[in-house]
């Protein structure tokens, strides 16, 4: 997978991709820190400040194709957990 931070391309797993997600997504608590489109990504750092401004942000970058990934400023109910342990908890 090619990966774009900042001006530079780099190649990596797509596991090694997801601990990069989870660091990026940390530090865009409202907005936008990614981008995905067959085998290439991109990290951004698309800070909003309204609803309506992060909704403008992913429909522009969802209409050239890309899935979008954003943080809305939601606080996740299982934060600190994996998701797969969060899942585990409201399965039992």
């Amino acid at each position: 997978m090619q990966v774009k931070v900042m001006n530079r391309v780099y190649r990596m797993s797509q596991m090694e991709y997801q601990g990069l997600l989870k660091v990026a997504s940390e530090q865009v608590p409202f907005g936008v820190y990614a981008i995905e489109k067959k085998g290439y990504a991109e990290l951004r750092d698309d800070k909003c400040e309204s609803n309506t401004q992060l909704k403008t942000l992913i429909r522009g970058f969802k209409a050239q194709g890309f899935k979008v990934l954003a943080n809305d400023g939601r606080v996740m109910k299982y934060a600190g957990q994996d998701a797969a342990e969060g899942a585990l908890m409201s399965a039992t």
